[in-house]
């Protein structure tokens, strides 16, 4: 068997996060994705972020979001460069951008400007807030569509200031979007042999994920805000409590874990006591639920409880970035990937959270700027001496 995108190939006008998150995950399922970066100014922006180098032109930000890609570096704008672009198009299934949003057209990206070319290619946009509309030309990135789409009034304890993730979500939820669109797409193109373009937002994306608190608002006027101890605006218990040595997240998300947290806790009384009956009832009674609770978990560690509830009770501990990444679970079901890497020998990133049984993924690092020209690009191998 093959891996599922199997000789898909996908040129990709990308810099920096969300859109080379995209097409990494594509690249990991099998698809060629071919990089084309501008060669001045040292290419994909992503290279030269730091703080921490693996050398020149390659750093973890780029090693972190270009796994098992291909580079070349093209001039969009120069006769050469756009007819080597133009080649790779010929014979690829779809093209990739995460542009400002008028810049696809004037660079010539889209559907109408290829389809001479090829007219079963996918186009495909990832812009900050779409190519039409009276913010096409702005710039944007995550943190302000988090500013702007609420997610700052709804993070955080009630008395402390706006707060964001503290990672780049959209652009990591936008990214995956796009392959969603991308792949769909190409099922369309490959049924029907006509391609066409589609289009996917910072903007779109962090304004959907509102969800059911956006239903809420839109249907019944309820303005969500943020809850102490990072509580679920419905649920409870389904919040951080304090254990002896530090906090636990339980979430009590169906009726059945209430009572099966009171009694490993040693407090069976609190799943007869009427007042917390039921979600209605805990809810009205949260902040004295809270406290109880809180008075229950401090009698022992973070750990032991995890280990008392065994997998009975939905809880987790709150870990730092360390620790998250020290448990022994992670790497036992292979979510830290290693990589041959010329400068360090080996390299550790994240690996694809998409399973194919049967299959391993490749693992290839991120490239080298430029690093495919002679192999991919027509006007590379002319120049080459016979």
């Amino acid at each position: 068997m093959a891996l599922p995108l199997a000789g898909v190939r996908i040129v990709a006008v990308e810099q920096y996060g969300a859109g080379p998150f995209g097409t990494q995950h594509l690249a990991d399922l099998g698809a060629e994705v071919i990089k084309v970066e501008n060669p001045e100014g040292g290419g994909d922006v992503g290279r030269s972020v730091g703080p921490y180098f693996f050398g020149p032109g390659d750093s973890h930000f780029h090693q972190s979001f270009n796994r098992n890609k291909k580079s070349v570096t093209l001039d969009l704008k120069s006769p050469e460069g756009r007819a080597d672009f133009e080649a790779l198009v010929s014979n690829a299934d779809a093209v990739f951008d995460n542009l400002r949003g008028d810049l696809p057209a004037k660079l010539g990206l889209t559907y109408e400007a290829l389809k001479h070319i090829n007219a079963s290619l996918v186009c495909c946009h990832l812009s900050a807030y779409g190519r039409e509309g009276e913010r096409a030309a702005w710039p944007g990135y995550d943190y302000l569509m988090q500013a702007e789409a609420g997610y700052l009034s709804l993070t955080g304890e009630p008395d402390g200031p706006p707060a964001r993730f503290g990672i780049s979500i959209i652009d990591m939820m936008t990214g995956t979007m796009s392959a969603l669109a991308l792949t769909s797409a190409l099922i369309g193109a490959r049924a029907s042999g006509m391609g066409r373009d589609v289009d996917v937002s910072l903007f779109d994306v962090a304004m959907h994920n509102l969800n059911y608190l956006a239903t809420w608002y839109l249907n019944e006027g309820i303005v969500s805000g943020r809850a102490p101890r990072s509580a679920h605006p419905s649920l409870t218990p389904s919040q951080l409590y304090k254990t002896a040595d530090g906090w636990i997240f339980v979430m009590c998300n169906k009726e059945k874990f209430w009572g099966i947290l009171c009694d490993r806790l040693g407090r069976p009384d609190l799943a007869n006591d009427a007042r917390f009956a039921t979600f209605q009832d805990r809810l009205a009674h949260r902040d004295l639920l809270t406290g109880l609770l809180d008075e229950a978990f401090s009698t022992d560690t973070t750990a032991n409880w995890m280990k008392a509830f065994g997998g009975t009770v939905p809880a987790a501990p709150v870990n730092d970035l360390s620790e998250a990444l020290e448990t022994p679970f992670v790497r036992e079901i292979g979510l830290i990937t290693e990589m041959a890497h010329p400068a360090r020998g080996t390299i550790e990133t994240m690996a694809c959270p998409i399973r194919v049984p049967g299959e391993d993924l490749p693992r290839e690092r991120a490239p080298l700027l430029g690093e495919h020209n002679d192999a991919l690009l027509p006007s590379r191998r002319l120049a080459q001496p016979t």
